[in-house]
């Protein structure tokens, strides 16, 4: 199960602080970026408010980490919308990246909510300005490993150790990914992930090739702990398992190493180290589904967190538009639009991401 056990997880005695130096004795001056990961990814204490639900509800999966949601509270009832001022319009010019991040806040706060004794009603409210209202009422707390794998899920981009999944395991992965309108497509066969590699190859040369996708992957990067914390968003060096330097230092190495060369000859070693890779198609191209994918997405992913299987996005097939018509008639879905691809497999945590206050996601 690797560096967590599932008597850790089932028992309820998962927490950050749990794993130890997981992670970080790799990077200098970590001390203070730790510490703030422990306090924010703590589990709920009993009855806890909706303050504390919504804190659960953002350490979902996002998109670059800009955590592009806003929650308001009122009489027993979250409502998630989109933040649209921490758009990616570059990578994510529609916004579907950003339905999919509500959706997988959602499912986070509806299993923490069940784990600390609330029954969650789940709507997609259509319009001009898609949300999700979520209506809660008291029921009997019922917690679960996959509440117990909300604080240590992450998007664990890393080689993997290439070694298979059982089928008792892909089975609980493929039950928990179930969701009305999403279908889950694996391919775990090393043809089939090399396929897989040539697809994401194409993908990531065509987005390194344009100026404003590398910009504005540059403009989420934090090279240091301290503007990490600061910050409280993006993808922090040591999180990817990049070296943690100044700021001036690392956007100039960023813009000297960071070539398609090299990115695509990571891209192809992380897949072909990964156990699988997952797509995940909604049956329509519209901002419901993408929130159901992204609610199907979220359990799969804290199932595998749950068995010590880690996983990572590996979205460029979908996010270039030449690309991703081919990419769907591979998958066999040639009128469909695939919503995420994700490889898995097992590998050690790498340092957590962080969040912003809550204070700072109520409106």
């Amino acid at each position: 199960m690797g560096l967590v056990s599932r008597r850790a997880l089932i028992a309820g005695g998962l927490s950050v602080a749990a794993l130890g130096a997981v992670g970080y004795g790799m990077w200098p001056r970590m001390d203070g970026y730790r510490e703030e990961v422990e306090r924010q990814r703590r589990l709920l204490a009993a009855n806890p408010d909706l303050q504390e639900l919504v804190r659960m509800a953002t350490l979902a999966a996002n998109g670059h980490n800009t955590q592009p949601w806003k929650f308001r509270l009122l009489d027993g009832q979250v409502s998630i919308l989109p933040d649209l001022t921490r758009r990616t319009e570059v990578v994510d010019p529609d916004d579907h990246h950003l339905y999919v991040s509500l959706g997988c806040a959602a499912e986070n706060l509806v299993i923490a909510a069940a784990a600390t004794g609330r029954a969650a009603e789940v709507a997609i409210k259509a319009g001009d300005e898609p949300r999700i209202d979520i209506a809660l009422t008291r029921s009997t707390a019922a917690p679960a490993p996959l509440y117990e794998a909300i604080p240590v899920r992450q998007s664990t981009r890393s080689l993997y150790d290439g070694q298979q999944i059982s089928a008792a395991d892909m089975a609980l992965l493929e039950a928990a990914a179930q969701e009305e309108g999403v279908s889950v497509l694996f391919f775990t066969d090393a043809a089939d992930r090399d396929t897989v590699a040539d697809f994401v190859i194409a993908g990531n040369s065509a987005q390194m090739d344009d100026p404003a996708f590398v910009q504005e992957l540059l403009d989420w990067l934090r090279f240091t702990p301290d503007r990490a914390v600061d910050m409280g968003d993006g993808l922090f060096s040591a999180c990817s398992g990049n070296p943690v330097v100044p700021d001036w230092i690392g956007s100039r190495m960023f813009k000297t190493f960071f070539t398609k060369d090299a990115e695509n000859q990571k891209y192809a070693d992380h897949i072909r180290s990964s156990a699988g890779v997952a797509v995940f198609v909604g049956d329509r191209d519209d901002p419901e589904h993408w929130i159901k994918v992204g609610r199907s997405f979220e359990r799969f992913a804290l199932q595998a967190t749950a068995l010590g299987i880690r996983n990572a996005h590996i979205n460029q097939p979908i996010e270039d538009l030449t690309i991703r018509p081919e990419f769907a008639v591979w998958i066999g879905m040639p009128n469909a639009r695939p919503d995420l691809v994700i490889r898995f497999g097992r590998a050690p945590l790498l340092p957590m991401s962080l969040r912003r206050p809550v204070s700072e996601v109520l409106v």
